[in-house]
């Protein structure tokens, strides 16, 4: 049935309860598990504007992408204690909806997972997250939202 599922992850409950449903799939389908987890990607002249910045504090995209692999290596144990296997942890910049949906395309994922909220909350969705909106809506595999 599925083979690669990929699962959202930003560090939050919601999105915790995703991969957990996805460890339930993995146990049904032997499937191979995807995490990702995305940051918005800032460039050098957003980078730049930060005049008063304490020296020897990181650009905007080094702390974020060091906070996203921390999310993701969280994520990565939490599955291995609950005898997930096959568990892969990727980290990439940029919009999220838009990055989940194209990852999914290159890695030929047969299902996203996502949970309704995460940590971040905008306009788009009275039931869903916007990111979890707009995944559901672009990706062109089931996407599961949890």
């Amino acid at each position: 049935m599925f083979k690669k599922i990929l699962v959202a992850v930003d560090g939050s409950k919601s999105s915790f309860n995703a991969m957990d449903k996805a460890i339930d799939l993995q146990k049904l389908t032997d499937a191979e598990i995807y995490l990702i987890c995305v940051y918005k990607h800032h460039s050098l002249f957003e980078a730049s504007l930060s005049i008063g910045r304490p020296e020897g504090m990181d650009i905007p995209d080094k702390a974020l992408s060091d906070y996203a692999k921390d999310i993701v290596n969280h994520a990565k144990e939490m599955a291995t204690e609950k005898n997930a296997v096959k568990v892969r942890g990727f980290v990439k910049a940029g919009r999220p909806s838009s990055v989940i949906v194209k990852f999914a395309e290159e890695k030929d994922i047969d299902l996203i997972v996502v949970g309704t909220r995460g940590t971040h909350s905008g306009k788009d969705g009275i039931l869903l997250g916007s990111v979890s909106h707009r995944v559901a809506s672009k990706a062109k595999c089931p996407v599961l939202v949890v």
